[in-house]
C-alpha cells in the first residue's frame, strides 16, 4: 500500500496499484488540518485499512507541524484509543 497526498482533492489516500482503497478528506486552515470524512472501499473493510490510513494522516499532520480537528468520528476514535495522538487534537 502506497500512502499519499492527493492536494488537488484535498485528501490523503491509501493506493494498491492503482486503486484508491481508502481516503480521508481534509481542509488545510493556516494552523490545523480539519478531516470531516473518512472511506474505505466496502469489500476492503474490516482489514484495518482504516487504521492504517488514519496513522499515517496524523503522521503526516504531525510531520506539517500543524494540528488536527477530528471531525470524522472514526479519526476521533483512532485518536482516543491511542492517545499518543492526543497532542495533535486542536484546543
Amino acid at each position: 500500500m502506497e500512502f499519499r497526498n492527493n492536494s488537488r482533492l484535498s485528501r490523503y489516500e491509501l493506493v494498491d496499484g492503482e486503486t484508491v482503497v481508502a481516503v480521508a478528506q481534509y481542509v488545510d486552515r493556516p494552523d490545523a488540518i480539519e478531516i470531516p470524512h473518512t472511506e474505505v472501499l466496502p469489500e476492503l473493510r474490516g482489514k484495518g485499512l482504516g487504521a492504517e490510513l488514519v496513522r499515517q494522516t496524523l503522521d503526516a499532520v504531525r510531520a506539517s507541524g500543524k494540528s488536527v480537528v477530528p471531525r470524522c468520528w472514526y479519526v476521533a476514535d483512532f485518536i482516543n484509543a491511542n492517545p499518543s495522538y492526543a497532542d495533535l487534537v486542536a484546543a
